[in-house]
């Protein structure tokens, strides 16, 4: 066993291990990563982030690999009895804001978003290690790491362990963690990734059958020539019981409900069949472990929320551990995690049973689409934390997930909103989601009052990894500007807020607010993520 704990042992290289590994590589911690796969797998599966994730590939340094590899989501093109009887566009309405530069999900295959994370994680020299299955976890008598054992190889230790492998979780079975919830076994579903022979139908429509006796669904996979994505109800036997997935069932299912030749299908891999899971533990944290995403909930697909759901898991409990292992803050901070995850992953149930039930009955109508499945909230935008005990000062009405009220400025807890801005210095047109990015606390300031907190801020915390931005108003006397400085010649980011300083926390949500007159909330935020001015208490490290 090496005598040296890696920070973080990442168990489960999906798009959430990936995510958290990246987060913490590009803090400098000592991260491994484990898969039990031999190999990467080239499922397709998920078919993309929804916008709130790709804000977070944004600050992770890959969405613009991501937009590239992927297409933005499809017209849908819906049939009875063969024929088409409708086309919707449930994005067409949908545009950006100032304060969200993405506005529709991106469709791309899973196999090749974990590509471009890996590829990512690689440059912090940090490799997927295949073929390493977890087989015992037990929290040292130092109370300081946590042994791992291994299925095949010597057992070793780290500091901190977090589970991201998937429903099946063999982390969340060895922490013994309940999963409980239901499995709707008459909702059942065939799936795969086939190829079609070219020219067989338009790709540039994700083209949707429901017929009174089944269904079948095909979508194109972006960056591939004839792969599609294929969903569809089973075959059943004669007493009513779903078949097993195959090559010669999906050929069958092709014909009886798109009047296709089977022979169009020439080739199908990965089937599965799918059941409706709607389950989700009770605590996120055991000592020194931890679960994320699929790990710690599923639910129906409808609205597609499974791995934007762990991808934000993952961003949420990044930059925490990163306190922790840097001694900026005390061990307790990672029970914030499941103080805000957890509400996140009941909403999430709730939401998808809903769209799922509102697909259900407009399917059984001529021209009803998944579209039903798409709302504002599947985007991911308007969730947040306003119920947190790090949201400082605490909203007098705690607000559930999801968009909220209209209101003027976001509140603790809220995601922080974008918005378009220019450099202070050179003029240039930016974004302060910009200079949010980045493995850091921001305290912006807005009028020439919050000058003075921000030197203080910038004095006391600028080598803990705070930044200080002051925002100028169009008109503003700039002076010399700060460097990082921007211009709100707009007037967007100071509506967006709408108080004079605003501490932004890593994972993009507002922390605290408070007036240039009385910056105490911010203050007494920063000491608790951060410590005494001036101070990392070494003593204090995970």
């Amino acid at each position: 066993m090496p005598d040296t704990p890696a920070d973080v042992l990442i168990v489960g290289a999906g798009p959430t291990g990936l995510t958290l590994a990246v987060d913490l590589a590009r803090r400098g911690r000592a991260v491994r990563i484990v898969d039990r796969s031999p190999a990467h797998p080239r499922t397709s599966r998920a078919k993309g982030p929804n916008p709130r994730s790709l804000e977070i590939l944004a600050d992770l340094g890959v969405v613009d690999e991501v937009l590239a590899a992927g297409s933005a989501p499809l017209p849908m093109r819906v049939y009875r009895d063969h024929r088409p009887v409708s086309d919707t566009d449930p994005w067409a309405e949908a545009a950006p804001t100032p304060a969200a530069r993405h506005d529709r999900p991106w469709l791309i295959a899973q196999w090749r978003l974990e590509e471009i994370l890996r590829a990512r994680l690689a440059g912090y020299g940090v490799h997927v290690e295949l073929g390493r299955e977890v087989v015992g976890l037990t929290e040292g008598p130092d109370g300081q790491h946590v042994a791992v054992a291994f299925g095949e190889g010597p057992a070793e230790r780290a500091r901190y362990v977090v589970g991201c492998d998937g429903a099946h979780s063999s982390v969340r079975k060895l922490l013994g963690i309940p999963f409980d919830g239901t499995t709707a076994e008459d909702q059942v579903m065939v799936t795969g990734d086939v190829e079609l022979a070219p020219g067989a139908l338009d790709r540039g429509r994700w083209h949707q059958w429901f017929d009174e006796d089944g269904a079948v669904m095909l979508c194109p996979i972006p960056g591939t020539r004839t792969g599609w994505w294929f969903q569809a109800g089973p075959e059943r036997d004669g007493a009513g019981r779903p078949l097993p997935p195959s090559v010669d069932g999906f050929r069958r299912l092709l014909t009886r409900h798109t009047g296709l030749p089977g022979r169009h299908l020439t080739r199908a891999e990965l089937l599965s069949t799918y059941r409706v899971n709607v389950r989700m533990v009770d605590r996120y944290r055991v000592g020194r472990v931890l679960l994320a995403g699929d790990a710690a909930h599923v639910h129906a697909i409808a609205g597609g929320l499974g791995m934007n759901t762990g991808i934000q898991d993952a961003f949420n409990l990044g930059w925490k551990l990163g306190q922790v292992l840097a001694g900026h803050a005390d061990a307790a901070l990672l029970d914030t995690y499941e103080e805000e995850r957890l509400p996140v992953a009941a909403w999430t149930l709730d939401l998808t049973s809903d769209r799922l039930r509102a697909t259900l009955e407009a399917i059984r109508e001529p021209g009803g689409s998944l579209a039903s499945a798409m709302t504002e909230e599947t985007t991911g935008l308007g969730i947040g934390y306003r119920w947190s005990t790090l949201a400082t000062p605490r909203p007098e009405a705690s607000a559930p997930p999801g968009p909220g009220t209209e209101q003027r400025g976001a509140l603790p807890g809220d995601r922080a909103p974008d918005a378009p801005c220019r450099d202070a210095a050179t003029g240039g047109p930016t974004r302060l989601h910009r200079t949010l990015a980045g493995p850091h606390t921001t305290v912006l300031g807005f009028g020439p009052a919050s000058a003075a907190v921000l030197r203080e801020v910038a004095v006391a915390y600028g080598n803990a990894g705070i930044r200080t931005c002051r925002v100028y108003a169009p008109h503003e006397d700039r002076g010399t500007p700060p460097p990082g400085s921007l211009v709100d010649d707009q007037g967007h980011a100071a509506t967006a807020y709408a108080t004079a300083l605003v501490v932004v926390r890593p994972d993009h949500h507002v922390g605290a607010v408070a007036s240039a007159d009385d910056p105490g909330p911010v203050r007494e935020y920063l000491r608790r993520l951060y410590g005494a001015p001036g101070t990392v208490d070494v003593t204090r490290q995970g």
